[in-house]
């Protein structure tokens, strides 16, 4: 059985963080996205990130194929809010149920362990049980739901807000 490793995401990595993210723009309500990317688009989005500081973004790699990302962005623009990151996470749709998504975070968490954060906040797409489950596993508490704030596919979509601290005490 091979292993799965977790490391810094690379520019290389971005063609493949762009097809694992497009296939949710265009099959589901996971995101708002409506047009999916292209890679050069996404090289722009992957500029954000960085080795260090609060903006990380790392992927899941087994047997030299990346099959998820998990990152930290800017939550909002204004400097009161900088402690705060707002998460993205994301698995190749035939490697969900391996637990991925929870080895991710918990890099992540050890990523921006001496970091200035101090909240992460992540939100997804009702209903969503998987993503619920991910978030309740990985300490992230319930805080609201956005109701039909998003319409994708013909129809509105609500969005569940969670969040949590960076060091569970």
């Amino acid at each position: 059985m091979s292993e799965i490793s977790i490391r810094p995401a690379e520019r290389r990595d971005v063609p493949r963080l762009t097809e694992i993210y497009n296939y949710y723009v265009t099959h589901t309500a996971v995101t708002f996205d409506l047009e999916p990317y292209t890679i050069e688009k996404r090289f722009t989005w992957f500029e954000q990130f960085s080795a260090a500081g609060r903006h990380r973004l790392l992927v899941a790699e087994e047997n030299g194929v990346v099959l998820g990302y998990v990152g930290t962005t800017q939550f909002r623009a204004k400097a009161a809010y900088d402690t705060t990151v707002e998460t993205t996470i994301y698995c190749d749709q035939n490697a969900i149920g391996k637990r991925i998504g929870s080895q991710l975070y918990e890099a992540l968490f050890d990523a921006l362990e001496n970091e200035d954060v101090n909240r992460l906040v992540a939100g997804y797409t009702l209903p969503n049980d998987a993503s619920a489950a991910l978030h309740a596993r990985c300490g992230f508490k319930p805080v609201g739901i956005y109701t039909e704030v998003g319409r994708k596919f013909g129809r509105y979509w609500d969005v569940a807000w969670t969040e949590r601290p960076l060091k569970l005490l």
